[in-house]
């Protein structure tokens, strides 16, 4: 492996892919090239009718669909992903990385570690949401600007997130609110996934599930996220504007199955730069998660034995070497 000449050049900048960046052969990418699925339902919010019955098909058939015409002014979005811009260009090869002292409340990495050991191709920062006005003085404090505009966007995806979680409620006849007090915002996890000189090696973030009800996700138009289906590796289409939205295995769970979270995962491109922002809206963590009762009857009995979220999230491990510390700090 050679380093490129540039002193200072980051980890990203070289010749060929580190071994330990590149997982079992079973685990590494396929499909790079395969196309977007185009039956991933784009939901329009600005339709009066329609939307609740086609949340519920891409929750049910792929545990994923993407929502335009949200409400969420485009500045604040383009706000929001210059300031992560900003962030991940500032870390020097010589920046701290993991749980960052001095009373802060941000987890920052450079290539950090897949449950198998391997090296992801990734920087990531995540920081705690909820409540917000007690989070933000936690955050990074550079570029100056940050606390100002992830608060702002923060607060337009507690909106939109309780918009449409209050449609998966409807589509599965749950009563009015069901999740109004006991869904937050609970923690955003940033991506800045660089060049790969060989993108059949390695991967962004690994095959996984997430522990949220739902997870908002914005991509700005950059491409690389996948899901699985039939076996098969999904390539997400991507859209400026738009969210992308997944369900949750909290909210496979309250469901009683009837919507699935299915494992997706980011491959790599070789000149393109991808940068996303995931916030994941979460049960309270003292929250009992089972199946809604209205959904169980003799006929299809509860699937799931109930347990507090907190409980969960500390069985599964599902934050990594890092589950301690962001359930810590999401208290």
């Amino acid at each position: 492996m050679e380093m490129k000449e540039d002193k200072d050049a980051r980890w990203f900048e070289l010749e060929c892919v580190p071994k330990d960046y590149i997982p079992l052969e079973e685990n590494r990418p396929q499909n790079l090239d395969s196309p977007v699925c185009d039956s991933i339902p784009v939901i329009d919010l600005a339709k009066t009718n329609g939307p609740v019955k086609e949340i519920l098909k891409g929750s049910q058939e792929f545990g994923f669909f993407q929502v335009i015409n949200h409400g969420i002014p485009e500045k604040i979005l383009i706000d929001a992903l210059n300031v992560l811009k900003e962030f991940f260009y500032m870390q020097g090869k010589d920046a701290p990385t993991g749980t960052i002292p001095d009373k802060k409340g941000y987890i920052y990495n450079r290539s950090d570690f897949a449950k198998d050991g391997t090296h992801l191709w990734r920087e990531n920062l995540k920081h705690p949401c909820h409540p917000l006005e007690k989070c933000t003085h936690l955050w990074p404090d550079t570029p100056t600007r940050y606390q100002e505009v992830i608060a702002t966007y923060l607060v337009e995806i507690q909106k939109l997130s309780s918009r449409i979680l209050e449609m998966i409620g409807e589509g599965l006849g749950l009563e009015q609110g069901y999740f109004k007090n006991t869904s937050e915002v609970q923690l955003l996890s940033s991506n800045f996934y660089p060049p790969c000189v060989d993108p059949s090696l390695t991967l962004g973030i690994s095959a996984h599930f997430d522990t949220s009800l739902i997870s908002v996700v914005y991509q700005g138009g950059s491409t690389g996220l996948q899901f699985i289906k039939d076996g098969e590796w999904i390539n997400v289409g991507a859209s400026p504007n738009a969210f992308v939205v997944n369900i949750g295995n909290q909210l496979e769970i309250i469901s009683n199955r009837k919507l699935k979270s299915v494992q997706h995962r980011v491959v790599t491109s070789t000149h393109a730069t991808r940068l996303s922002i995931a916030t994941f809206v979460n049960p309270s963590l003292d929250c009992i998660v089972e199946p809604a009762k209205v959904l169980v009857n003799e006929l299809e009995p509860s699937l799931y034995v109930g347990s507090q979220y907190k409980d969960y999230v500390q069985r599964t491990n599902a934050f990594g070497t890092y589950t301690a510390a962001i359930l810590n700090a999401m208290q």
